[in-house]
């Protein structure tokens, strides 16, 4: 059987669909595919490659994008958890400081 495995990048390019689609399709079974190290593949018979290298620099594009998008998220999720463990030291370390000013002496005759 001739054909070739296509990441969801080139597939979605391939067959004209969103990234979203394809993941959907996946997810549906609705195509054959396979998963390796985290990537899915999915298998095209027939194939015929259509892209000219102006199309193949778009589709690398398109990937780095959503790369960029991924990590971007994770960035920011990092630093408002990083925000907030600053704020929780900064009302930590006012609080200490105030509480030690406010307590009662301990009573001498113990």
């Amino acid at each position: 059987m001739e054909g070739k495995w296509l990441s969801i990048l080139e597939y979605a390019s391939y067959k004209k669909k969103s990234i979203s689609t394809v993941r959907r399709y996946i997810k549906a079974n609705r195509v054959k595919y396979k998963e390796d190290t985290g990537k899915y593949y999915i298998w095209v018979k027939n194939y015929v490659p259509s892209h000219t290298k102006q199309e193949k620099e778009k589709l690398n594009l398109k990937f780095e994008l959503e790369r960029l998008k991924k990590e971007n998220i994770e960035i920011k999720e990092e630093l408002a958890e990083a925000k907030m463990l600053i704020s929780l030291y900064e009302k930590g370390q006012g609080l200490n400081h105030k509480t030690s000013l406010d307590l009662p002496e301990l009573p001498s005759n113990i």
